[in-house]
């Protein structure tokens, strides 16, 4: 039987990682390195460099790649070159996304069809190349061959307002994640996402200077505090390893007991 330190260990696994450059992802990313795994970051260009830097200080390997995921065809070359380059993807965490606000009947066209194209097509795209190369992987001693982790939202389960596109998108990488789940769990591939609340990074900037609706949201919370982007270091860690084993086509809430849903 693995001990619980073998359970968690990332070691000798390569997580491919999109939107980790800063907030709840650049979090996330260095959680992954810090339980062993090295990481390769899609990324609009190779300027920021601060998380791979974080990365290397954990001595871990790192290693931008550059994808633009507003474009398909930017996306559809990603998965060939990686795979090009020699790399054998474990873990795929699709963390990249965007968001948009406008009230329903105004919502501009192109800001619906790029939230769709970042938040949910580009998560397919990645899923279903980078899942078909997971299934090539020989099993492990448990019968693993990788793990998939969508990041989809509480709006995954409610409307939200003024955010019609984005509410769409979530809800349909919780779907999407439910699916892929019952078609690859019984091949070793584990596909979950991790769904947060109100946190306190850019995305929600709007939201916590409106004191109103701030006061309301804070409200809601149980835990008396908006979230931060380590509170996600240890759902993504379960979800990225063994330990999380039999758990599949799950949509994991790290909310502070949110009262909303």
């Amino acid at each position: 039987m693995s001990s619980v330190q073998q359970l968690f260990s990332l070691e000798g696994q390569m997580a491919l990682v999109t939107g980790g450059t800063r907030g709840i992802g650049q979090a996330m990313t260095v959680a992954l390195a810090e339980a062993g795994a090295d990481i390769l970051l899609v990324q609009r260009d190779h300027s920021n460099t601060q998380t791979k830097s974080l990365i290397e200080s954990l001595g871990r390997k790192a290693a931008i790649y550059v994808a633009d995921l507003s474009s398909q065809d930017s996306i559809l070359a990603l998965t060939p070159t990686l795979l090009k380059d020699g790399h054998k993807i474990s873990i795929l965490l699709n963390c990249g996304g965007i968001q948009r606000r406008h009230p329903s009947h105004q919502f501009p066209d192109n800001d619906w069809n790029e939230v769709l194209q970042v938040n949910l097509t580009t998560v397919f795209t990645l899923c279903r190349d980078v899942g078909a190369h997971m299934l090539t992987h020989t099993p492990d001693a448990s019968g693993r061959r990788g793990s998939i982790i969508n990041i989809a939202s509480l709006l995954s389960f409610q409307g939200g307002i003024t955010v019609p596109a984005y509410a769409a998108s979530k809800g349909g990488v919780a779907q999407l994640t439910k699916a892929l789940s019952n078609e690859w769990a019984g091949k070793g591939i584990t596909v979950n996402a991790i769904a947060p609340g109100y946190i306190a990074t850019e995305m929600n900037d709007a939201l916590m200077k409106d004191q109103d609706r701030a006061t309301t949201i804070l409200a809601r919370i149980p835990a008396g505090r908006w979230g931060r982007p380590e509170d996600f270091k240890g759902s993504v860690v379960f979800l990225a390893s063994r330990a999380s084993g039999y758990i599949s086509g799950e949509i994991l809430t790290v909310d502070g007991g949110w009262m909303g849903r």
